[in-house]
């Protein structure tokens, strides 16, 4: 299906006010894997404004001339942006500059500042300001209470602007998260905090909102009275691969769940908002955590799955289960996959079910997201009704929509088959190297939120978590069902759709 539109190209929101980032974790995988070349694509695109100064700040001892060759090697292996121009890199880099320092040591934070005066009246930025914080969460509170300490969480000028840019996990539970929140205000003002979710810059969850209020046949149909059930899958064919120390400590309900998952979940169900601002489009995905009815035990025992992955084989290779992964203990039960089902108690979604689903290991690498419409009400073609009509958003990595319906196959019978119209973003639009990270940087330069999530939204998140891990916790001698490497999950979350009479769509 192609789509009316011009050559491919990458579409930013023009360029942003000068400005100073301040990275820290500068010398992590992180940043050299997707924060860095997003502010590169960004400059290329002259997205980032025509003046500005990249600092990093880590532990690792460097200078600004060797920060900007760890950063050229880096480059090299930039896959979203592919080859990388010289003479481009090289007007970047000059813009590339390190402080090292320990992020609890208030001097470190002194020289900070000290090179941030300097690089702000050397290039004229205006005092504008966007920290980074790309480093591991357990340093979030250190380095906000100690940018507070050095005065650089206020604007400098009445015209200048300062934020802050922190990446999940926020919080490891409820209660860690309202103490993270009260931490990051103590400093920070709400307006100037954008918790970032790279899931939320893919251009196909942004295209659900315009799917849905950009078009007047979809948003009529959405809602119990066409709607039989949606499902939200978020599967991997990877392992926890060398993350086997940190997945023990997390885990799949909070390392996708309560983030990427939920956060589909609002933008589904979300309702039409006044305009298309943050405060409005976030003030309406609050209302849908909000009303998903609280998980008590009786809920985790029959709506809610875990499993762990088993030896099996993904792409025609064996591969170990999780428990003999590196840094995994061999008694464990943390869980590597999730299904659940939800229910919103709303007018629009009244008994309605949301089935999620999120997995490693699983056969197939993708996020979809499955709109399951109501079959006809009268079956007039009796003993050859098609199959029910079904929207299918696809996240990645083959980005597109396709809507399935009944269609009667060629000949004298009257024989119904199911067709498919697909429309694939690739092919509509062209490749363009417009990566999640550098929408999300662009917006948050342009002080554009409605992408990022708020503070009040994370705690209603952990709240509607926080029960099914009690549940786990205290039932430590519960077996953890076992499924193998490249199937679809242990057959308990089969089990969880056939009782409602459904099954999961493969993707």
């Amino acid at each position: 299906m192609a789509a009316d539109s011009s050559p491919a190209q990458t579409n930013y929101g023009g360029a942003s006010e000068p400005c100073a980032v301040v990275l820290f974790g500068a010398s992590g995988d992180l940043a050299k894997r997707k924060v860095l070349p997003a502010l590169f694509d960004l400059a290329t695109h002259n997205s980032l404004g025509s003046r500005y100064a990249i600092i990093g700040f880590a532990r690792t001892p460097m200078n600004d001339d060797s920060f900007r060759s760890a950063a050229g090697e880096a480059a090299k292996t930039m896959s979203e942006l592919g080859d990388v121009d010289p003479a481009q890199w090289d007007a970047f880099a000059s813009n590339l500059y390190y402080s090292a320092g320990d992020y609890g040591d208030q001097q470190a934070y002194a020289n900070l500042a000290k090179r941030l005066a300097e690089l702000d009246a050397q290039k004229n930025l205006g005092g504008n300001r966007l920290f980074y914080l790309s480093t591991p969460p357990e340093v979030y509170p250190d380095i906000v209470e100690q940018l507070g300490r050095a005065g650089l969480s206020r604007p400098a000028n009445p015209k200048s602007w300062v934020r802050i840019i922190i990446e999940k996990p926020f919080g490891r539970d409820l209660a860690s998260a309202k103490e993270l929140n009260q931490i990051v205000h103590n400093v920070f003002e709400e307006p100037q905090v954008y918790r970032i979710d790279h899931y939320l810059g893919k251009d196909t969850v942004q295209n659900l909102l315009v799917l849905r209020f950009g078009n007047g046949i979809f948003e009529p149909l959405w809602n119990r009275n066409f709607v039989d059930h949606v499902q939200i899958t978020a599967a991997e064919t990877l392992g926890v691969e060398r993350r086997g120390g940190f997945y023990e400590t997390a885990g799949a309900l909070r390392d996708m769940i309560q983030s990427h998952v939920l956060q589909l979940t609002s933008l589904v169900a979300v309702e039409p908002p006044a305009s298309f601002d943050a405060t409005s489009v976030r003030n309406e995905k609050l209302k849908v955590l909000q009303s998903i009815r609280p998980f008590d035990l009786e809920m985790v025992a029959q709506s809610v799955v875990r499993g762990q992955y088993a030896p099996g084989n993904v792409n025609g290779k064996t591969v170990p289960g999780y428990r003999e992964e590196q840094g995994v203990s061999p008694n464990s039960r943390t869980e590597t996959f999730v299904s659940a089902k939800l229910l919103i108690d709303n007018w629009r979604w009244a008994n309605v079910p949301f089935y999620l689903r999120t997995g490693k290991r699983l056969g197939k690498r993708s996020t979809e997201i499955v709109i399951q419409f109501k079959r006809a009400p009268h079956v007039v073609f009796r003993g050859r009704e098609a199959e029910p009509n079904r929207l299918v958003l696809n996240i990645q990595p083959d980005e597109g929509i396709s809507v399935s319906f009944g269609a009667k196959r060629p000949g004298t019978e009257m024989s119904i088959g199911n067709v498919t119209m697909n429309f694939s973003y690739r092919e509509g639009f062209g490749d363009t190297s417009r990566s999640a990270y550098a929408t999300l940087l662009n917006d948050c330069l342009r002080g554009d939120a409605t992408l990022f999530d708020r503070g009040d939204s994370v705690e209603a998140a952990w709240s509607l978590v926080d029960p099914i891990l009690d549940v786990w916790s205290a039932a430590k001698t519960a077996a953890v069902p076992q499924y193998a490497s490249g199937s679809w999950g242990p057959k308990e979350s089969d089990a969880l759709l056939e009782r409602d009479g459904r099954k999961w769509h493969v993707p």
